[in-house]
């Protein structure tokens, strides 16, 4: 909130000096607010002389004293403005500007930190996409929270988002599947069968191949095998989407929709692309198989796209998969991939610029990988083999806060191990735990007040969740003038801070600022607790530091809620 304005106002600042003369009329550079390592010298500070000296050929201190002078910001917002060090601007926020946000926060609700940036743009998040060949494991739990909470983040700033899971259904991973489950299908009846080159191992193979034959008998082993794999593959994919959609659920997510790959087959989407590459001179053949002319759109080398087994490469259908993604209205496309599938985007990207797409409007989100630890030992994993923690595991074990939170945690961009232990625990040690026990300590607060003088004449139900809130007529009528403690001061700071936090988590597609602010915004207000009694004998303290805790924790709840984590009145 502060930051947007401040920015605003350098703007409006830097086009007045240009109009006056006393800068020269030169494209404006990004104009960035930032707050100053513990506000020791300012609330807020900015850099844009600097940047500005080095486009206009003038000393930093200079532009900073011309933008200083063109500053039109009204007193009651900002107290004073200085130009310190080599050229840098430092903000002083009125006491009143910061007094007022807690009535914003109030009157917002659940819509604090919401702007309309995207202007309802139609965009499609495609996320965890595991192939139906078996449980979901922890890294798609790590590709889900990304996703969805990006989505959170982006509904928030104006766009319209559809969740979709792309079901790779066609192709030689599901053939695989359903030859796996053969082997164990005639196994249970005792008869030999060959196991598949790179079959599954895992023990759910076994289990569907016995729930197959519980259902159907014993009809299969005479039937051809052509008919017998369609069958045993439309199980196995039937069963372990349930599956899949089940965990989803259970993990708080859930998809608008579920596009089958084998639909572009069977409509002869496929067929089509790779015929319009044909036409293109962009496939050859070579050794047996079909190439795509992939280093004409910057891959390092050509890529089979058609093995010498027939088979097609996934990304066969994944260009058609994303045509039909914009012809279905999208403005934009992000897709949420591991990095793995690093090397794919080229090809991809290439398939839809040689068909005339413009490919600045794919974008892929990558994140590294998962690793799982209990108590520092390291557990390894491999679908093929079976040995693998699930995503179910996970969530039975250390629920699905603690998991949601921990996958957010971290930058998508770096690897991350997932500590299992500290996952489970009820401490201070445990972040989710640290943030939730803040908002649950908040609500034993306004709980403590109804019994209080005070507290009952403007306590009463919340608007949202259970619990209990300020009355918003009391807000709007309270002496905040009060709060001028320090760690009041620097909680209302700290809640001025999330529509920025907000905008920079969905803008820059880095969801783990969320976690980063929720933790310091806790941390904030377990100093004020500490220092402050909120329940006093001070009517009008009592009544000013109950609207801010009550802020403290309509913020607490808005943020966990775009984790997707709750927010509890007890702990």
């Amino acid at each position: 909130m502060f930051r947007a304005a401040l920015r605003n106002y350098l703007e409006a600042a830097a086009r007045r000096a240009m109009a006056a003369g006393a800068l020269p009329t030169v494209p404006l550079p990004e104009v960035e607010v930032d707050v100053p390592r513990g506000r020791r010298h300012a609330d807020y500070a900015s850099n844009l002389p600097l940047a500005l000296a080095r486009i206009c050929g003038r000393p930093p201190r200079e532009v900073a004293r011309a933008l200083v002078d063109a500053l039109e910001v009204p007193p009651q917002q900002v107290a004073r403005v200085e130009v310190a060090g080599a050229g840098f601007i430092n903000f002083f926020l009125a006491p009143a500007w910061l007094h007022e946000l807690l009535k914003q926060i109030h009157a917002a609700g659940e819509a604090y930190g919401n702007r309309d940036l995207g202007g309802g743009r139609r965009v499609n998040i495609e996320f965890v996409s595991a192939n139906p060949t078996g449980p979901l494991h922890i890294g798609s739990g790590r590709n889900g929270v990304i996703g969805d909470v990006l989505a959170n983040l982006l509904e928030a700033l104006g766009y319209r988002v559809t969740r979709e899971y792309y079901i790779n259904d066609a192709g030689l991973l599901v053939h695989t599947l359903a030859q796996s489950v053969a082997y164990h299908y005639f196994a249970h009846f005792g008869h030999e069968h060959p196991f598949p080159e790179d079959g599954y191992r895992g023990e759910y193979v076994r289990e569907l191949a016995l729930r197959l034959a519980e259902r159907d008998g014993a009809i299969w082993l005479e039937r051809p095998e052509e008919e017998r794999l369609a069958a045993f593959r439309d199980f196995a994919l039937g069963e372990i989407l349930a599956d899949i959609r089940r965990t989803l659920d259970a993990f708080g997510i859930h998809f608008d929709v579920w596009f089958s790959e084998s639909s572009l087959y069977e409509q002869g989407a496929v067929d089509r692309v790779l015929a319009r590459l044909r036409e293109r001179g962009l496939l050859y053949e070579q050794d047996g198989a079909v190439w795509f002319r992939s280093t004409s759109f910057g891959d390092e080398k050509d890529r089979v796209i058609i093995r010498r087994s027939g088979w097609p490469m996934y990304y066969a259908a994944d260009i058609p998969y994303h045509l039909n993604k914009l012809e279905r209205g999208f403005d934009h496309l992000i897709n949420v991939w591991g990095i793995d599938h690093i090397g794919d985007i080229a090809r991809v990207k290439g398939g839809l610029a040689a068909l005339g797409v413009d490919v600045s409007r794919l974008e892929i989100v990558l994140y590294q990988h998962v690793r799982l630890r209990n108590e520092g030992e390291l557990l390894r994993m491999s679908r093929r083999r079976g040995e693998y923690v699930t995503l179910q595991d996970l969530l039975e074990t250390v629920g699905r806060d603690a998991a949601r939170y921990f996958f957010c945690m971290y930058s998508p961009s770096v690897p991350m191990d997932f500590d299992w232990k500290l996952a489970q625990e009820r401490s201070q040690e445990n972040p989710v735990y640290y943030v939730q026990y803040a908002h649950a300590r908040i609500s034993g607060i306004l709980r403590e007040a109804r019994q209080h003088p005070v507290g009952r004449g403007i306590v009463g139900p919340a608007a949202e969740g259970g619990g209990w809130a300020v009355d918003p007529a009391a807000v709007q009528r309270a002496d905040l003038s009060v709060l001028t403690h320090e760690t009041e001061v620097a909680l209302l700071h700290a809640l001025g801070e999330l529509p920025e936090v907000v905008t920079a988590a969905g803008m820059r597609r880095e969801p783990q600022r969320l976690c980063a602010y929720a933790r310091g915004l806790a941390e904030a207000f377990h100093v004020f607790y500490t220092q402050c009694r909120v329940l006093s004998d001070d009517p009008v303290l009592t009544v000013a530091r109950l609207i801010l805790a009550d802020a403290v924790r309509l913020v607490l709840r808005r943020t966990l809620g775009l984790i997707g984590v709750s927010a509890p009145e007890r702990m």
